[in-house]
């Protein structure tokens, strides 16, 4: 039986994700109590309906702070019944304060006595043990609806054909790191086609771009050290039972030198990661 929980700060797309996976065929339950959790895959485990070897459950701050304290040894218990992954999604907090008030939607932590903002950082904290325990951690800051359920679909269930999940993101860092990045590359001393009014309104997948790049050595030196090092750890990582990666390629505003790299580098890997993703952040809003 193969068990997925879904959680994360509210508005962060938990919903989305959920149906996503009922759609690809998961018996889905939201909004369980964290304390059912190992009497329903024990129930579920001993009964042979293929229906059910599939689950996704929902949980989230709902929960008492004293049951999510518990998270840890409930997963423990459930891993004797079921293969267990846990799905954290996450937004940045000005996102996730506009996604409310543009649905006037209310947190289902708010209250009199606390405001939106506080709510969604008390949220955080309640959530610790599971973001503590999450094998894959999604940042939905900037994606759409259908832009989640691809990552979802992507993600978790491309991971099924793959032993690793690997993703190379390109990210500006005047916008912040990337919440879900378990690597990360800074290009920043690197030479920058934003110098060039040829090639500003451009971006690191045009051919103008790479022909500036591929001529400075400098960059085809990190090139060859990011690559050789991935050549050489990714294989281990896959043997360390890690089901996702996501390697994160920044540079100042996240349009020529990251992407370039991320483009690049995926290139060189996808031969020997068939299943390997490019995304870049700043160019998908």
């Amino acid at each position: 039986m193969q068990l997925t929980i879904i959680s994360g700060r509210s508005g962060s797309g938990k919903s989305t994700a959920l149906h996503q996976l009922e759609d690809e065929g998961f018996y889905a339950i939201d909004n369980l109590p964290i304390a059912l959790l190992p009497e329903l895959v024990r129930e579920l485990s001993q009964k042979p309906i293929k229906a059910h070897q599939k689950v996704a459950v929902c949980i989230d701050a709902r929960n008492s702070e004293t049951e999510l304290q518990r998270f840890r040894s409930l997963c423990d218990q459930v891993r004797q019944y079921a293969d267990l992954r846990i799905v954290f999604l996450d937004a940045a907090e000005d996102k996730l304060i506009k996604r409310f008030s543009e649905t006037r939607r209310r947190h289902p932590l708010t209250s009199s006595a606390l405001p939106l903002a506080d709510a969604i950082k008390l949220e955080a904290l309640l959530l610790e043990p599971i973001v503590m325990e999450a094998s894959l951690t999604i940042d939905s800051s900037d994606m759409t609806v259908h832009d989640l359920r691809g990552a979802i679909r992507d993600r978790i269930l491309g991971a099924e054909a793959a032993t690793l999940a690997i993703q190379l993101k390109s990210f500006g860092f005047k916008r912040g790191l990337p919440i879900d990045a378990d690597q990360v590359y800074d290009l920043r001393m690197l030479p920058n086609p934003h110098w060039d009014e040829a090639l500003r309104g451009l971006t690191g997948r045009d051919q103008p771009v790479a022909d500036f790049l591929d001529a400075q050595d400098d960059v085809q030196q990190m090139y060859a050290d990011i690559l050789a090092y991935l050549g050489h750890w990714l294989p281990k990582i896959e043997a360390s039972n890690r089901s996702y990666f996501t390697v994160a390629i920044g540079c100042t505003g996240g349009q020529h030198r990251s992407v370039y790299m991320a483009e690049k580098l995926a290139s060189a890997l996808l031969p020997k990661h068939p299943g390997l993703q490019v995304r870049h952040r700043e160019l998908q809003q």
